[in-house]
């Protein structure tokens, strides 16, 4: 059907908005504001950021073979034993792993998001997706994520995230 030509960005709007806001809140932090913690067992602001672009480069390309090489380094970095990142290698990351979401949401049509696939879990367990799965898990990931830091910054009297 031609319904199913269409991109599917425009069901996605107000991800991007989202998007910036992260960008917005990061950008002006210090080190010493990147290290903030809820608590000390928790991870920092930094370390939370990082797995946001950890996991955004590991779901699109690992799993949906979005083919950017520039996405193996940002998933890396988001292992513990990586040093912490600067506010400005934090709002690249979040940009890099954005361009590549909003390219795959300008090419992929409704039909895409039924789309299955197979990927081996750590323990060697076969998991069964969906384009629409991962985009869904992706947003969630990101308000999840991005509600921890906003509580964090605003906890140390910091500008939390503007909605």
């Amino acid at each position: 059907m031609a319904e199913h030509a269409f991109p599917v960005a425009s069901f996605y709007k107000g991800w991007d908005g989202y998007q910036q806001h992260l960008v917005h809140a990061l950008a002006p932090l210090s080190s010493e504001q990147l290290a903030l913690r809820a608590e000390p067992r928790l991870r920092s602001i930094g370390a939370i950021a990082s797995h946001i672009i950890g996991a955004r480069a590991g779901w699109l390309y690992y799993a949906l073979k979005e083919n950017d090489e520039n996405l193996v380094p940002l998933h890396t970095r988001n292992a513990a034993d990586q040093p912490d990142q600067s506010g400005a290698e934090l709002v690249s990351g979040l940009e890099k792993t954005w361009q590549v979401i909003q390219d795959a949401l300008q090419r992929w049509t409704i039909a895409d998001l039924d789309e299955i696939f197979h990927e081996t879990d750590e323990n060697g367990e076969e998991e069964t997706f969906t384009h629409q799965w991962v985009i869904w898990h992706l947003i969630e990931h990101d308000v999840h994520h991005g509600g921890e830091i906003s509580f964090i910054l605003g906890m140390h009297g910091l500008a939390a995230i503007d909605l």
